[in-house]
């Protein structure tokens, strides 16, 4: 399997799971989610993404932090399929909210490639309460679990407020220099929010060597001028019919975005 982190810019395609059993909009059908995972994940591959993140987006409300066996077993076997389907395509997974002990034991388990935390280092106010930062349990898992997975870790995640009062530059810093992650995520506020230009700028100013991607709110519109200070993007609303982050995946969007990130010169290091 390709390394996501040799690629730039890389065009990330989230496999957004539908309600998994236990959660309060599962319908029943244990197999929806798969059915849905597949079919979105086809459509981001035949479209030209370059790698797929698989994430249980729709158990809203979500835990904090360690989410119940039902939801990683529904996991596992979606992100198994999806790998099948990607072959040699990287492939991750994000376990919401922020169980990244979980998701480093899925890519142990599937073979997946990287996998993202929303809150790796300091603290941050959420919808779900208080999230606190596991960079030291998780790096020595990843040790001995899987050495080869990489960590993406937000910078001032979404839907959320940062508890102290560093800067983002001072957070973006801590995340590469002292949780030791891979590589870093910048988000708008929300789900499907753009990200601000002008913060873009300022992290890749602070952390110039580490692999840097938009979390959120990339479209056709803005992804040039995002290009300019990332070397990717993780994109889920803008490829669903109608940008709605509900529906299934436009494979039309997805080319359109594709063609986009293959016409654009790479960021000089």
């Amino acid at each position: 399997m390709k390394s996501l982190l040799r690629q730039r810019p890389v065009l990330i395609g989230v496999v957004h799971l539908l309600a998994t059993p236990g959660a309060p909009r599962f319908s029943g059908d244990r197999e929806a989610p798969l059915r849905r995972a597949l079919s979105d994940a086809r459509a981001l591959l035949d479209g030209g993404c370059q790698a797929l993140i698989v994430e249980n987006f729709g158990d809203a409300p979500f835990f904090a932090e360690t989410v119940p066996a039902e939801t990683v077993a529904t996991l596992a076997l979606a992100l198994s399929a999806v790998r099948a389907l990607a072959r040699d395509v990287p492939v991750g997974v994000n376990v919401l909210r922020n169980d990244g002990r979980a998701a480093l034991g899925l890519a142990a388990a599937t073979g997946a490639g990287f996998l993202r935390v929303n809150v790796l280092v300091g603290a941050a106010v959420t919808d779900q309460g208080l999230i606190q930062g596991r960079a030291a349990e998780l790096l020595r898992e990843r040790a001995r679990l899987a050495p080869h997975v990489q960590i993406l870790a937000d910078v001032h995640v979404k839907h959320a407020t940062p508890l102290g009062r560093e800067s983002i530059e001072d957070a973006a810093r801590d995340a590469r220099e002292r949780g030791l992650a891979d590589a870093l995520v910048v988000s708008g506020v929300r789900t499907g929010a753009p990200v601000e230009l002008e913060t873009l700028a300022r992290v890749r100013a602070a952390v110039p060597d580490a692999p840097l991607y938009v979390g959120s709110g990339t479209t056709i519109e803005n992804a040039a001028a995002i290009l300019a200070h990332a070397d990717g993007a993780i994109v889920g609303t803008w490829f669903k019919h109608d940008g709605d982050v509900m529906a299934e995946v436009d494979p039309a969007r997805v080319r359109r975005m594709a063609k986009l990130f293959r016409g654009f010169t790479p960021r000089a290091d």
